[in-house]
């Protein structure tokens, strides 16, 4: 049984260099917050999984603390590493468990009080920024997610991409929960372990470490893609789905392309066959927008077996991962906003999203 009542430490634990994510519960025995010193006293804050599946963070952390083992951090750093029970089975939540990516708001369970502490812990020592690094289960480009139109927010995002998603909901992130402090991110870094995802990230996170102040200047409008999330789409729970083209003739309800989880970031014109379902079968695609209506009937229509688009649209976050999609969605869908002539927003701006 994991003790939630998690570890603070103020060094680095013997073996956590080395250690694979699966062996990081009988390393660690529970969740652990690392305070390091570094040269500048405004700290980084940086959480690593908190999906047990998503390891880059892992290795990103371990890079990172492999470069400074033998000379001064630049800046102090905190380290929340987060579901090792689940890492340890290679889940993104063990059964019974609560997302560790959805407890950093209101609430009165265990996990729930122990992020509270965290960020009682981290507020304390004046932290800079925040970061948490994540892992996608299907193919998409490396961006970065801000729930704040400001500008540090821009500049932090900024720096590991152009390419930034805004978002409010839901408001039970690290993410979202770290902002109340100091500019914080998520990181989008591929699919897990991916090489070029984790370089990308540990650069990131030196940057971070090097950083003495955000930049006064404001960002022009070539410096970033800014997009926002307008439905979230999901397949329901009565109906059986399968990818790479096969299915229909085992009397499966859906039936997606094998290059569908390719076409994240990417438009897909309206008319386009999105999936396919069996002749005979009612099923459908719940389309979600942020006030909880379903909006499919304005996104598809059928045709058939062909399920099509009735409008151009640009998937983020695709999956062919069964056990996810049932969790949470199969993907969403964005548009592109004039981040120039945006202003803050209230909370309820935006629909929920899967920081993944």
């Amino acid at each position: 049984m994991v003790d939630l009542g998690f570890r603070v430490l103020h060094q680095v634990p013997d073996g956590l260099l080395e250690v694979d994510s699966a062996g990081l519960f009988d390393l660690l025995g529970g969740p652990v917050l690392i305070h390091l010193e570094g040269n500048r006293k405004d700290s980084l804050f940086l959480s690593v999984m908190l999906h047990g599946n998503e390891y880059t963070g892992l290795l990103v952390m371990q890079q990172i603390l492999h470069r400074y083992q033998d000379r001064e951090l630049p800046r102090s750093l905190s380290i929340f590493i987060g579901n090792v029970a689940a890492a340890e089975q290679n889940l993104r939540t063990l059964p019974g468990q609560p997302d560790y990516n959805r407890i950093w708001g209101y609430g009165d369970t265990p996990e729930h009080q122990m992020t509270h502490q965290v960020m009682k812990e981290v507020s304390e020592r004046q932290v800079f920024a925040a970061v948490d690094v994540h892992n996608n289960s299907g193919k998409n480009p490396h961006f970065a997610i801000i729930c704040r139109h400001e500008k540090n927010f821009y500049h932090l995002a900024t720096l590991f991409n152009r390419t930034v998603v805004y978002t409010v909901k839901p408001d039970t992130t690290s993410t979202w929960g770290m902002s109340e402090f100091c500019p914080a991110v998520t990181l989008e870094c591929g699919l897990p372990g991916d090489q070029h995802g984790v370089a990308c990230a540990v650069e990131y996170i030196d940057a971070c470490l090097h950083l003495s102040h955000f930049p006064e200047r404001p960002l022009v409008e070539h410096d970033m893609d800014l997009y926002q999330l307008v439905s979230i789409i999901k397949i329901p729970s009565t109906y059986s789905f399968a990818f790479n083209g096969a299915g229909m003739d085992d009397g499966t309800d859906i039936v997606f392309s094998k290059n569908l989880t390719s076409m994240n970031f990417s438009e897909i014109a309206s008319g386009e066959r999105f999936c396919r379902i069996k002749e005979g079968s009612d099923a459908f695609l719940e389309a979600w927008d942020k006030h909880g209506k379903d909006r499919s009937a304005e996104f598809f229509t059928r045709d058939g077996e062909d399920y099509k688009l009735t409008v151009p649209v640009m998937p983020a976050m695709l999956t062919d991962d069964a056990n996810i999609i049932r969790m949470d969605c199969l993907c969403y869908l964005m548009e592109r906003i004039d981040w120039k002539s945006i202003k803050e927003k209230p909370e309820n701006e935006n629909i929920p999203v899967q920081t993944s």
